[in-house]
């Protein structure tokens, strides 16, 4: 019966083309392509494309048995093909590998294969007899790994995600393509794959409290869940200012996929836009609306965007970017009032130097705060920004109750000594992911780098990495937008790498963090041999 799930095995190249340490993708007639890979003096095969966005994985970072994504930083195990890192959901399909008398490399494919580039790992259903109840609050990213993991990791108890929206769980990361073109399912996955696999799903429903003595969950709308484990990643809503004008409409944050919808559906030629803020946010949402609105200017009081994360050379850069896209720029600014019509419609802004922005939609990406009020008086501290102190294995002080996501003051790999809170989609996939595999009963370590990336233009920034700097050395042009830069810290050890133009160096960076590397100075500084370090990263 197995042997007929594979296709008879077809020729791809000669074992002596493929050199070790090497990845190579092979096309062949009649499969799909196919990573090859020899480490160690063993081939082995696995899905060419990363199932996440279609990156070619033969462009990106090969390490000890895995493979890391070049665009956005996922990484998988060449022998299983299982995901390890994130973002993304599914895993790479395996491939039969094997050599002939003749040197000949020959691959087997499964059938149902044939037409995919990912698979979704092995996973357990519901069993009526196993009386455990687990809860996953928070249907994000975070959330979304984490039910699905429990069931792979055998998890045959009762699985209930808890979600304060309406919507399946659903890809964030594409909110601001709404802006300017429809999609219309950003969903990770069918409703009817939930149900297979026994995950209730308890859609537009709010956690109100939490009680620890006893061990349930109380919710908005007068359900209650026990538990024998809880995960909560609840992660953050948008901040709003207060400045007169907040009532009047059109006034708008971006945080889900109904605030992007809702702004897509107003936006065309006679709309007049002002973005408030220096976040990714504010840029990405001024980036995508130019081409359709009347006109677009972004107001911040920062000099430049992304100064905390990508410093201030390359903030100037993106600053030069959306002027030569014709987005107005209103920085080291704010606004200290919303003016309205007699429709109760926003119509205007008024800036600190009194000047006045004509505006009939304003989108406000100030901020975020931690989705965290229904833990008081749970037992669980909450530090003043609303984050949630957990240890290495994402538990809180409360027994079976685990804290992961945007609001988990958590460590990362590389960073800064001390535990800190970000909001990173795929920071919090993997979150969910060590959660569910703690929670089931392993002994899974937080070990992950932040990978950030934002699309601007066309231009795409990627950043690997955390921590403060003290100094950025640019290896390439920022004119160009072909760039390396490496930030320093107060010890000159990079905290973090960005790039544009050049794939896969952040990629490469984050590999080698993730091997317990680190980079400093002396090792960049010299042109001639800036890129020696890579040499570092363990084969």
């Amino acid at each position: 019966m197995e042997e007929n799930e594979y296709i008879d095995p077809v020729v791809v190249c000669h074992k002596l083309e493929v050199q070790e340490n090497e990845m190579r993708q092979v096309d062949a007639r009649g499969i799909p392509s196919i990573l090859l890979v020899k480490q160690s003096g063993i081939l082995r095969a696995v899905g060419a494309m990363c199932p996440h966005r279609g990156a070619p994985l033969e462009k990106g970072v090969l390490s000890r048995n895995r493979v890391r994504c070049p665009w956005h930083g996922a990484c998988f195990n060449l022998t299983t093909g299982d995901i390890e890192n994130f973002p993304g959901l599914d895993s790479l399909p395996c491939h039969r590998v094997s050599v002939d008398s003749r040197g000949q490399v020959l691959v087997q494919v499964k059938r149902s294969y044939l037409l995919r580039h990912s698979r979704i790992k092995p996973m357990a259903s519901r069993n009526w007899q196993d009386q455990r109840h687990f809860v996953v609050v928070g249907g994000g990213p975070s959330g979304a790994v984490c039910v699905e993991t429990l069931r792979q990791e055998g998890f045959t108890g009762r699985l209930t995600l808890v979600c304060r929206e309406k919507h399946l769980p659903y890809d964030r990361t594409g909110i601001m393509n709404l802006l300017n073109t429809y999609t219309k399912n950003l969903a990770l996955r069918e409703e009817q794959f939930y149900k297979d696999y026994g995950i209730e799903m308890q859609l537009g429903v709010s956690a109100e409290r939490l009680n620890t003595n006893c061990n349930i969950l109380h919710c908005a709308n007068g359900k209650r869940f026990p538990y024998d484990k809880i995960y909560i990643a609840t992660g953050y809503s948008a901040v709003t200012p207060n400045l007169p004008g907040m009532h009047l409409k059109n006034v708008k944050t971006i945080r889900d996929v109904g605030d992007a919808r809702s702004i897509f559906q107003m936006v065309d030629k006679s709309t007049k836009v002002v973005c408030l803020g220096s976040s990714f946010m504010a840029v990405e949402a001024s980036a995508n609306l130019v081409s359709r609105a009347g006109s677009v200017t972004l107001v911040a009081r920062q000099n430049v965007p992304f100064k905390s994360t990508l410093g201030e050379l390359i903030g100037q850069r993106i600053l030069k970017l959306l002027e030569e896209n014709k987005v107005d720029l209103r920085m080291s600014s704010g606004i200290i009032r919303i003016l309205g019509n007699s429709r109760c419609e926003v119509a205007a802004v008024e800036l600190l130097d009194k000047s006045r922005i004509a505006c009939n939609l304003l989108i406000l990406g100030t901020g975020c705060q931690c989705n965290t009020q229904f833990l008081q008086r749970s037992g669980i501290s909450i530090n003043p920004d609303g984050s949630v102190d957990v240890n290495d294995f994402l538990q809180t002080r409360v027994r079976n109750v685990y804290v992961g996501g945007d609001i988990a003051h958590a460590y990362i790999l590389g960073g800064l000594p001390d535990r800190v809170n970000i909001s990173h989609y795929g920071l919090a996939q993997y979150h969910g992911r060590i959660a569910a595999l703690n929670m089931s009963g392993h002994i899974a370590k937080l070990e992950a780098i932040p990978f950030f990336y934002t699309v601007i233009f066309g231009r795409v920034f990627r950043s690997a990495g955390y921590g403060l700097f003290r100094d950025v050395v640019i290896d390439g042009s920022l004119e160009d937008l072909q760039f390396v830069a490496y930030f320093l810290d107060d010890n000159d050890k990079v905290t973090s790498v960005a790039s544009c133009g050049r794939d896969p160096m952040v990629a490469q960076f984050a590999e080698l963090v993730s091997q317990g590397k680190e980079l400093c100075r002396c090792q960049i500084v010299d042109p001639k041999g800036r890129n020696y370090w890579l040499t570092k990263l363990k084969l």
